[in-house]
């Protein structure tokens, strides 16, 4: 069994710098396995940056990065995958033209010797994460994903994210734009995703839905971690606090406090 103390993922002091703009200074962040991470933060908070930083889209300036308690080197797309690192950006990326197996597959797909495709296999492990994941509003895997509802499309992106083996999933505003219905799926999935025993960090600016799935809870401010909540142990009104004033980003110990 995984030691759910320790991060599978950890930022320790990551900086990056875009010209005379700081978007990240010094930020420290983690997730641990089998856990929601929510990450908040207003608009400019360095939020989009550390999730493009993980992901390898960015290169870090300064501080390290961690996975699984070791130190890693992330220097584009390809090195987050091969650490089991997926990320399902706001815009989903998926085709409108394609059915839901050529997207679940696109740019990854199976051939034989001859350089065909292999259907079959495709449609079975599409159908097969599917129905891991409980999705079950989908009536067919060859529908084109254009005749799809936003949270049927969701739900796609994310079964794509977590069939290559992945051990994290960043999930960037996911129920944005979306009906009430479709927000329950999505937020059902994303409980199901942690069950199963996948890290999820949750870029959301909707504490309704963070503190209905969220374990525990990163306030990025200006570019730092101004705290990590427990979600169970806090209440919206201080999240939105430490979003808009930002608190002590070190709490002293009792040994600390405590008189000579």
């Amino acid at each position: 069994m995984a030691d759910t103390d320790t991060p599978i993922l950890e930022l320790r002091g990551v900086s990056k710098a875009f010209g005379p703009v700081q978007a990240l200074e010094e930020a420290d962040f983690e997730v641990r396995p089998g856990e929601v991470m929510a990450l908040v933060g207003d608009n400019g908070a360095g939020k989009s940056t550390l999730i493009k930083c993980v992901a390898g889209i960015y290169s870090i300036d300064s501080g390290e990065v961690l996975f699984e308690g070791r130190p890693v080197h992330i220097h584009g797309p390809k090195d987050a995958g091969r650490l089991g690192i997926e990320v399902v950006y706001q815009d989903l990326a998926l085709c409108d033209n394609l059915d839901v197996v050529q997207n679940m597959y696109l740019g990854r797909e199976v051939h034989d010797l001859l350089r065909r495709l292999k259907e079959a296999e495709m449609e079975h492990h599409t159908a097969k994460t599917l129905k891991s994941l409980s999705v079950t509003t989908i009536r067919s895997i060859r529908l084109a994903v254009a005749s799809l509802s936003g949270g049927q499309r969701q739900s796609v992106a994310v079964a794509r994210a977590v069939m290559w083996n992945s051990r994290v999933v960043i999930l960037d505003e996911p129920t944005a734009a979306l009906g009430v219905a479709q927000t329950r799926q999505v937020l059902d999935l994303v409980k199901r995703l942690a069950t199963q025993g996948l890290s999820v960090v949750l870029v959301s600016h909707n504490l309704h839905d963070i503190f209905e799935v969220a374990n525990r809870i990163t306030v990025l401010r200006l570019g730092r971690n101004v705290g990590v909540y427990e979600r169970a142990q806090t209440t919206q009104q201080k999240i939105v606090e430490a979003i808009t004033a930002g608190v002590p980003t070190k709490v002293p110990s009792v040994a600390e406090t405590a008189p000579a």
